[in-house]
């Protein structure tokens, strides 16, 4: 839904806000801000909700050439996977993030496009024989070539220092705890002559966790993008992250099987060696191999080691004394296609983390086809799974699920580990909110499915009377 834009006095309003992505659904965040003639994007997400895909090949909403600068919160695909078709499309703008962020963004953006490439092959010679299924099912949405185009217009910025994008507009980066290098996006410009402080959460983490600082709160602000995830629950902690995990490895290696996790290979492979590292000190689960199996991910890894400074002090603390939570015995990390696969033809049962997250392409997709029917294996889940993704499906219970063109019967034991998400929860989000002196002008949900975004925003406008909206898709507000 749009909203035109009305005139004052003959004079157009000088702020206007459309939402482009994550909008009553969770991936594909882009927001598009025109303030004084300058046009702004805050984040270039891919679609990754089966619904919504065929989004990623439709033309840029906004004239890619006429979009000054592009402010990315962080470096997960559903914020950054579009960059490189944006630059394909004419964007010629400077793209601003941390220095953590551009270098994560180019390993997620170059693997992003080797996997399009492959899926696509993949995809074309199954068609051939079976006929062509989907939309999209055979075209790259944009090659290496076009990431090597996009990576020179990243510019780092760092935490807590204005950046100056026109004379009446400054952008301002702080620590969102989410991931590495994590951003919300304060915004301070002039609406008709008067100053405006304008908020984007990005992803928001989670208060009190290991490895990453706390996410940075505000007193104030004129507008608030926020997003609302989880906004409909709170993390289960019947108990902690470590004693959860011991029991599911116990429990899986005692029937003589393999667990399988789908990983997100930024973060959340991290946290996982983080804590698998502890309970292998503590003796607290068999000794078994243990693969972190993405490439991806093993060098993610590194530039954790390069960016101590955004670590929290515990962690730096382990760090500087040599005693790395994300090296330990029995770790054996996979680069080679050759090594992932002779994986499943070991005969003990061994530890599996592969990405991607939601299952949706990469090498997880192999392993849970080798698993996916054993009884004695378990896949374990420990993030958000999106609807209509294969892990969501999975983890909803499906009897059987489509895995390389195939249908598979699930009889895989299926477990979820909670209190591992990236994201804060309902309590989190309202406390974040609580920060703030005084009521904003208006607060906008995003990055939720529509009934999340909907029932969090009745729940503040009872508990904390705020005036706040759940955009549509492409709906347009002036400020």
């Amino acid at each position: 839904m749009t909203i035109r834009t009305r005139f004052l006095n003959g004079k157009g309003i000088a702020v206007r806000l459309q939402f482009l992505g994550a909008n009553r659904q969770v991936t594909g965040s882009r927001y598009y801000l025109e303030s004084n003639g300058t046009r702004m994007l805050i984040d270039c997400g891919m679609f990754q909700e089966r619904e919504f895909l065929d989004r990623n090949w439709e033309p840029s909403p906004i004239e890619p050439k006429k979009i000054d600068v592009l402010l990315l919160t962080h470096a997960h695909l559903d914020h950054c996977g579009l960059i490189p078709k944006l630059v394909r499309e004419g964007f010629r703008g400077k793209i601003l993030t941390t220095p953590a962020s551009a270098d994560l963004a180019e390993l997620i953006l170059r693997d992003s496009a080797e996997i399009q490439a492959e899926d696509a092959a993949f995809k074309r010679k199954r068609h051939s024989k079976e006929g062509r299924r989907g939309g999209h099912p055979e075209v790259v949405l944009y090659t290496a070539d076009d990431v090597d185009r996009a990576m020179p217009r990243f510019q780092s910025a760092a935490y807590g220092h204005p950046l100056k994008l026109d004379r009446r507009t400054t952008a301002t980066f702080h620590d969102a705890g989410h991931i590495l290098g994590s951003s919300i996006v304060e915004i301070n410009l002039e609406n008709n002559g008067q100053p405006r402080r304008l908020i984007f959460s990005g992803d928001l983490g989670q208060r009190n966790m290991p490895i990453l600082k706390d996410p940075a709160v505000f007193d104030s602000a004129d507008y608030v993008v926020m997003e609302s995830t989880y906004g409909d629950r709170e993390h289960q902690r019947s108990e902690d992250i470590r004693t959860q995990m011991a029991r599911v490895i116990q429990e899986t290696v005692e029937a003589g099987g393999n667990v399988v996790i789908p990983t997100f290979a930024v973060e959340r492979a991290q946290e996982l060696m983080y804590y698998i590292s502890q309970l292998v000190q503590e003796r607290r689960i068999p000794r078994v191999p243990i693969f972190l199996d993405s490439p991806m991910a093993i060098h993610v890894t590194g530039i954790f080691d390069r960016y101590r400074d955004y670590l929290d002090a515990g962690t730096q603390r382990q760090f500087n004394e040599k005693h790395s939570p994300l090296h330990f015995p029995g770790l054996k990390l996979v680069a080679s296609v050759q090594e992932s696969m002779e994986i499943n033809d070991l005969p003990q049962p061994a530890i599996i983390m592969a990405s991607s997250g939601m299952c949706t392409a990469g090498r997880i997709k192999h392993h849970l086809a080798h698993n996916i029917h054993r009884p004695e294996s378990t896949t374990l889940f420990v993030g958000f799974q999106v609807r209509g993704t294969l892990g969501r499906q999975i983890l909803d219970g499906s009897a059987e699920v489509r895995i390389h063109g195939r249908y598979r019967p699930v009889r895989a034991r299926i477990a979820q580990v909670y209190g591992f998400s990236g994201h804060a929860d309902r309590a989190g989000l309202l406390g974040w909110l609580a920060h703030f002196c005084q009521p904003p002008r208006q607060l906008f949900l995003a990055h939720g499915e529509e009934q999340v975004s909907l029932g969090l925003a009745d729940q503040i406008r009872q508990s904390m009377r705020w005036e706040v909206t759940v955009p549509y898709y492409q709906q347009t507000v002036e400020l």
